[in-house]
């Protein structure tokens, strides 16, 4: 149906990640039955926040149980969903191309469609950065989305079992390389040692903690670059304790088949080999009918999260490459909290966009990042309106403030009164289901 023709205005927005969905479900229960439609468009049916990944991939948390059906949220907060993978922009017509969907035998279940729009919002995250080495495509795994979570949780169940099965002159040790040292590198090396604790006392005695060789890899000076030194060094000790071989200053030229080579030659042998090593958006940005795209692929955003070159096509999240305005310079880091604070300020804001209104720019505010150690530790700084400058926090305290940041999502998603069952389910969850996912 051509524009001039629709008697309503409609918001799609492409991906259905934090920000995305939050954004639609909010929009929905608050226009949709004011004229508004909003469709959300998404590769996958259901939802897992991104940051939790790594525990997917270990087994520590069972997305069966923690995962999000887009198509009940819609019908709960009153938008639609479309299953399919953005293919095309044509923004003269102001419609997208989905891509057929095929099920895993090949076999046709949707037509290539399109969908008209009245503004367009693209939230479609970010991917990980082999940035060219040779070998990692093949060989390695990658955390980010659910699937590929669940490959990696499958592979290390398969070789834990295979090495449980072997004699004391075979193979004694469960070797994992992790290239990448930011938050996903570092949570996933201390979720590894629970998972073989466990693993351990659930028949598998092979694997134990001892016999588990984690090697952490980062190119860059200290892990977790992105936070002040005094809290990457605190985690280093904690994850050194565990028995982490973490390595600083060493850069991956190439992934082989079960081994790493490094820029002074040496070879480092691993079973499984995760790349979690810089991040950028995805490679079909940069062909949406002349939008500008930054060097990592992003979208670039004015103040106000709309697109350079077209005001009816915002951007937000990982894929924006929007300028801070808080004094710090450079881009808004692509982080859950700040892909957060972009949904709520275009909801905040959308009937005045909606009346063809300019909006307020948006500040990102940096509320300090935190970094769980598993069942170990949690580590971090807390900046904003509750400290001054900022404040280093770990042990319990941190570990509870690390648990409010998924509740603050579920919230958006589904309001307190539910979000406080969920949350009741899930430690009912922690006495009468497996500590881990063991299939």
């Amino acid at each position: 149906m051509a524009n001039a023709e629709r008697l309503y205005q409609h918001v799609v927005i492409v991906g259905g990640g934090a920000g995305g969905l939050e954004l639609a479900t909010r929009l929905g229960r608050r226009y949709g039955k004011k004229g508004l439609k909003v469709t959300l468009v998404d590769r996958e049916t259901t939802h897992v926040w991104k940051p939790l990944l790594h525990e997917v991939a270990t087994g520590s948390l069972d997305p069966s149980i923690d995962e999000v059906s887009y198509r009940s949220q819609a019908r709960q907060a009153g938008f639609s969903f479309q299953i399919g993978q953005l293919e095309a922009v044509d923004r003269p017509q102001r419609c997208v191309r989905l891509a057929p969907v095929f099920n895993a035998e090949g076999e046709r279940l949707l037509p290539e469609r399109t969908l008209y729009y009245d503004y367009l919002v693209i939230a479609v995250g970010s991917q990980t950065n082999d940035f060219g080495v040779p070998g990692v495509k093949e060989h390695c795994c990658f955390l980010d989305s659910r699937e590929q979570a669940d490959n990696f949780h499958h592979r290390l169940l398969d070789t834990c079992l295979k090495l449980s099965g072997q004699r004391a002159q075979g193979e004694r040790f469960l070797r994992v390389a992790i290239v990448g040292a930011g938050a996903t590198g570092v949570e996933l090396s201390a979720e590894l040692y629970n998972a073989a604790q466990e693993l351990m006392s659930y028949g598998l005695s092979k694997v134990d903690p001892r016999n588990m060789k984690v090697t952490l890899i980062e190119a860059g000076p200290q892990i977790l670059g992105a936070l002040p030194p005094r809290i990457a060094n605190a985690a280093k000790v904690e994850l050194r304790k565990l028995g982490v071989d973490v390595r600083e200053n060493t850069q991956v030229v190439e992934a082989r088949d079960g081994a790493l080579i490094t820029g002074n030659g040496e070879e480092i042998q691993a079973h499984l080999i995760v790349w979690a090593a810089g991040v950028k958006a995805p490679e079909l940005l940069k062909k949406l009918d002349g939008l500008e795209t930054n060097n990592r692929n992003q979208l670039v955003v004015g103040p106000d999260l709309r697109t350079s070159r077209d005001e009816r096509i915002f951007a937000l999240g990982d894929c924006a490459a929007c300028e801070r305005r808080d004094g710090e310079g450079g881009l808004v880091p692509p982080r859950a909290q700040a892909a957060h604070q972009m949904a709520s300020h275009l909801y905040r804001h959308f009937g005045q966009i909606l009346k063809g209104e300019d909006i307020p720019g948006y500040e990102y505010k940096d509320y300090g990042s935190l970094v769980s150690l598993s069942k170990y530790s949690t580590v971090g700084n807390l900046m904003g309106n509750l400290t001054k400058g900022s404040v280093m926090v770990e042990g319990h305290l941190a570990r509870l403030v690390y648990v409010s940041l998924y509740r603050m999502h579920q919230v958006a998603l589904f309001g307190y009164i539910k979000t406080a069952l969920v949350a009741l389910v899930a430690r009912i969850n922690r006495v009468i289901r497996p500590r881990l996912k063991l299939h």
